[in-house]
């Protein structure tokens, strides 16, 4: 693993795959559209898909990563209606959207309402996503999640990550 400006690259042989980390802070356009950061759009490519995600935020995907995601999805039973459920919640709330010019998406107006998102929004980088976060949500979150970080730390320590 290695630092290249503001990305970390990891090598695996001659392959390398980047992994989309940081935060940002950003605003959502009259029109509905955010700028993706611009250390991010070479990966995402000029197409993405954005879908609900957990904690009332959304995901941002490349194709690539997309298709990996909804193949993991088709794999899981039918025969569980929590599985069916959270597919539904997934796929169902999918749309692909083309990367403008100037590295702008337009968010639709059920994930919008869905995420809460208003003028002021976080994109933060999770590995192979982003999430795309109304700035308030994202503060309670981390201040929540910073409250409980040496807890985390240790049940992450039993299973070897730590």
């Amino acid at each position: 693993m290695e630092c290249s400006g503001k990305k970390w690259v990891i090598r695996q042989g001659a392959r390398k795959e980047a992994m989309l980390i940081g935060e940002y802070r950003h605003i959502l356009d009259d029109k509905k559209r955010v700028a993706l950061p611009a250390s991010f759009r070479k990966e995402l490519g000029k197409q993405v898909v954005v879908t609900r995600g957990l904690d009332n935020c959304l995901f941002v995907y490349s194709l690539a990563e997309w298709h990996k995601v909804a193949d993991k999805l088709s794999g899981l039973s039918m025969g569980q209606a929590d599985t069916r459920g959270f597919n539904r919640f997934m796929l169902a709330g999918a749309v692909s959207v083309e990367v403008d010019a100037l590295g702008r998406i337009l968010i639709p107006d059920f994930l919008k309402e869905f995420a809460g998102l208003r003028d002021r929004l976080v994109i933060v980088g999770v590995q192979v996503r982003l999430e795309i976060w109304n700035e308030k949500r994202w503060k309670e979150y981390t201040a929540k999640i910073e409250q409980q970080a040496d807890i985390l730390a240790e049940k992450l320590g039993e299973v070897g990550v730590f």
